[in-house]
């Protein structure tokens, strides 16, 4: 994109300002924003002239799961059909890991976050721990795609490679880049972050296939046959990866898609449930629940939206395949988001002072058929890190890591 077609594509849409600093620029500087600029998505900007609000809901109804007792019921079939989709090349894994852990006080890739007490344990290397003992029972690799942002790709792949690959075969490795969405003001201008750079930020989870798909990751994953992607989160330190009983229990139930899911601690947990809407599956968050919602149970007690989601998923290719170039609903975030300002000086706000876009992977499973909700234990497979202390923090997931009796 030239100079010239960049002014005419930012005027026709009131964002001429971006270009404010370019005589100042050196060539490499000037390459960088004219790319960011032909890369923009401006019809995001439509989306703001109501602010952050959230997405309308249609008819929603509870949904129950497999239970961890059902489960046990048949754990050999499920794990033996599981194994089987495995050892035939069919499962792949894919981490989200685009983010940074800010919140832990860590200006790194989150998958970096020492988790050791008295060794270096990295998140990273715990999970590719969890995803080894797969590949060790079933005796075959599983191809392992890692979604990293333009923020930490480089931090991430250095990492990766510094440290072996924590043991895992670098050939079944691949790593792809998260898209990016601009980042605003009240008033839709687009920030910027330095006089070369656009305020931007990953897009959300719910943008992973597609990123997926753009980096041409499709062609690989047919040539290597891969029929059912494990989708999870950096997050969990407990997360199980191409869990064979969950692969196969899904694969037996015959639904295109599976949601690993944990008993709620209590009504008022702060987490998603997995529900239908409008007849299909869904996920509702906490702050979208009614009262009533919230404390409704059956006859014999239990609550009826009592499954909260702890993302991970399964995924069938061919059904994501067909809806890839359907749009996701977009949602507008307020955040506090740093920018330069009129005399080029970095500002860092204490505030929220402007909008991010994201598309989430919860909205992913309403565009599904069918969804089979699978009860994990929750003190063995879900010990998420998002803060630094208190309730879902490093110090409660190392406590679950004891408890485990995982050596760190």
């Amino acid at each position: 994109m030239t100079y010239e077609e960049a002014l005419a594509r930012l005027t026709s849409h009131g964002q001429e300002h971006l270009l404010k600093y370019y005589e100042e620029l050196n060539h490499e500087e000037k390459e960088v924003l004219l790319g960011q600029i032909a890369d923009l998505d401006f019809s995001l900007l439509e989306l703001i002239g109501d602010g952050a609000k959230q997405n309308e809901k249609g008819k929603l109804e509870p949904l129950g799961a497999l239970t961890l007792a059902e489960i046990e019921e048949k754990k050999d079939m499920y794990e033996k059909a599981g194994l089987e989709a495995i050892q035939a090349g069919k499962v792949g894994a894919v981490l989200l890991a685009g983010g940074q852990g800010t919140r832990l006080g860590l200006d790194k890739p989150k998958g970096m976050l020492n988790v050791g007490v008295h060794k270096e344990l990295y998140l990273f290397e715990q999970l590719v721990s969890n995803l080894l003992e797969v590949v060790k029972k079933a005796g075959a690799w599983i191809p392992f795609f890692i979604m990293t942002s333009e923020k930490n790709n480089e931090d991430t792949t250095r990492f990766f490679e510094e440290h072996n690959y924590f043991g895992y075969n670098r050939e079944y490795i691949y790593f792809f880049i998260q898209e990016m969405a601009p980042s605003v003001d009240y008033d839709g201008k687009i920030y910027m972050e330095d006089k070369y750079k656009l305020s931007v930020s990953p897009n959300g989870n719910g943008g992973w296939f597609s990123s997926l798909a753009k980096a041409g990751l499709l062609d690989k994953m047919k040539e290597l046959g891969i029929e059912w992607l494990n989708t999870f989160a950096v997050d969990n330190v407990l997360q199980k990866i191409a869990d064979p009983v969950f692969v196969g229990a899904t694969l037996e139930a015959g639904c295109v898609c599976g949601a690993k899911v944990v008993a709620k601690a209590d009504p008022n947990e702060k987490v998603g449930v997995l529900c239908l809407e409008d007849g299909k599956p869904s996920i509702v968050e906490y702050y979208e629940m009614t009262d009533e919602m919230i404390h409704s149970r059956d006859a014999e007690g239990k609550l009826l939206y009592n499954y909260g989601m702890i993302l991970n998923y399964l995924f069938e290719v061919k059904t994501l395949s067909k809806i890839v170039n359907e749009s996701l609903p977009v949602h507008i975030v307020e955040k506090k988001i740093p920018f330069i300002n009129e005399n080029g000086k970095l500002v860092k706000p204490e505030e929220p002072n402007g909008y991010k876009f994201e598309t989430l992977i919860l909205d992913m499973i309403h565009m599904m058929d069918n969804c089979l909700s699978y009860e994990v234990d929750r003190s063995r497979e879900f010990a998420p890190i998002k803060n630094r202390t208190g309730v879902d923090s490093l110090e409660s997931a190392r406590e679950m890591m004891k408890k485990n009796g995982i050596d760190f």
